[in-house]
């Protein structure tokens, strides 16, 4: 089989048998045409030549490209999930791949906004919603399941309709590997949210064709796509004090810290983020003791 035949057949597998996001497909197909060029480099054309002095070969000249930690972390597990699928279907006789490390992530603390921040920035939101104006309802209600629900952008992205149950306070979505799971909002999310999809909704849905069952609907009356919530969250975190990302995922790092603050159980604080790992949640421990640590240091007086 041909490196490029077996990259190609590898990403179809990841979407159709795995159930990876589409981000996550993207992400590893860049990388493994990256790897398809090196090979090709080295005269390697051959899926069975991609063997682990090569693949070494290509972390390290990723390294000496100074490419981020985290970078050459994903460009390992990618290599390392096409050599595993190789030998699992029969094209090699070994995995190349299973003994292929690469340097872990540097373990950055994810941003989060503060109470103050946070209550500022819904206040902004609400005011420009006053009027009724279809744009500012609908960001309203973005910004409130975001923050209020804790998912991810591309699954407030494809909530539909008939996802959101406004009697219990929940919403379904599809997470990572196709895994539904059912997750709580609360009042101030339920509340904008019925304002905007009696208010605004149909006014959007009346621009374009293409709604379908959407929930939150773009300028232009079809789904909201995730580059537009990216601008608008991106666009309100940059009046927020403070460095680091300012994309939707902030907010989720945001809600997934304070309900830690507030002492929510970490496992329902898991269940709630659809982490397949405790190891994943425990992060925002971390984040609340840091948090915390920086409040002693600045009040106590013999800190």
């Amino acid at each position: 089989m041909q490196v490029g035949e077996a990259v190609e057949r590898h990403r179809q597998h990841l979407v159709h048998e795995r159930g990876f996001s589409p981000n996550t497909v993207g992400a590893y197909a860049s990388d493994l045409a990256d790897l398809q060029r090196f090979a090709a480099q080295r005269d390697v054309h051959e899926a069975a030549g991609l063997d682990l002095e090569l693949l070494r070969d290509w972390l390290w000249r990723a390294s000496e490209a100074q490419l981020a930690r985290a970078t050459i972390a994903r460009r390992a597990a990618a290599a390392r999930s096409l050599t595993a699928w190789l030998h699992r279907i029969g094209a090699t006789s070994i995995d190349e791949g299973a003994r292929l490390k690469a340097p872990k992530a540097q373990g950055r603390l994810p941003r989060v906004v503060g109470d103050a921040q946070m209550r500022a920035m819904f206040a902004g939101l609400e005011a420009r919603a006053a009027d009724d104006v279809p744009e500012a309802l609908r960001d309203l209600a973005v910004v409130e399941l975001l923050y209020g629900s804790a998912i991810r952008v591309s699954e407030v992205c494809g909530t539909d309709l008939d996802d959101v149950d406004f009697a219990e306070l929940t919403v379904r979505v599809t997470g990572k590997g196709a895994k539904d799971r059912v997750v709580p909002f609360g009042v101030p999310a339920s509340r904008a949210l019925l304002r905007y999809r009696d208010r605004a909704r149909p006014v959007l849905a009346a621009r374009g064709t293409a709604a379908g069952g959407a929930l939150l609907l773009g300028d232009r009356g079809g789904r909201i796509g995730p580059r537009s919530v990216y601008r608008l969250v991106a666009r309100l975190l940059e009046a927020v004090p403070g460095s680091g990302p300012s994309g939707p995922h902030t907010l989720r790092h945001t809600a997934a810290t304070h309900l830690l603050d507030g002492g929510a159980d970490l496992r329902a604080v898991q269940a709630m983020l659809g982490h397949a790992s405790l190891g994943t949640t425990q992060i925002y421990t971390h984040v609340s003791i840091e948090r915390l640590a920086e409040s002693y240091r600045l009040a106590h007086p013999r800190s």
